[in-house]
């Protein structure tokens, strides 16, 4: 498991048989973007394995979260490999709802 942490912000890799799950907890805002690519360029790459991100433990994100998740979900498609994003809550499903993106990270 790999693990990226500070204050407001924690990223944890699991693989497990061909899925390799990011759990993320705090917020996700411009402050962090540097520490969230840093746990995702390694991954996004890899098409031999299914990316997912579970959001179940964020509180927050913010436009340039939400624009990494974008570039992520795009570098994906090119590569036909699978991209999800699971367990989003309430708040931040309805950020996604209302810019029209939500349709984008369903499983």
């Amino acid at each position: 498991m790999n693990t990226k942490t500070n204050d407001k912000f924690n990223a944890k890799t699991q693989m497990n048989e061909g899925v390799c799950t990011v759990f993320l907890s705090g917020e996700l805002d411009l402050s962090v973007a540097p520490d969230f690519r840093l746990v995702m360029e390694p991954l996004v790459g890899n098409s031999e394995v299914d990316l997912i991100v579970n959001m179940k433990d964020m509180t927050y994100i913010d436009s340039t979260g939400i624009g990494i998740l974008l570039s992520i979900l795009k570098a994906r498609h090119g590569m036909e490999a699978r991209f999800a994003v699971e367990e989003v809550p309430p708040q931040i499903q309805k950020l996604f709802d209302m810019t029209g993106i939500a349709k984008f990270f369903q499983s």
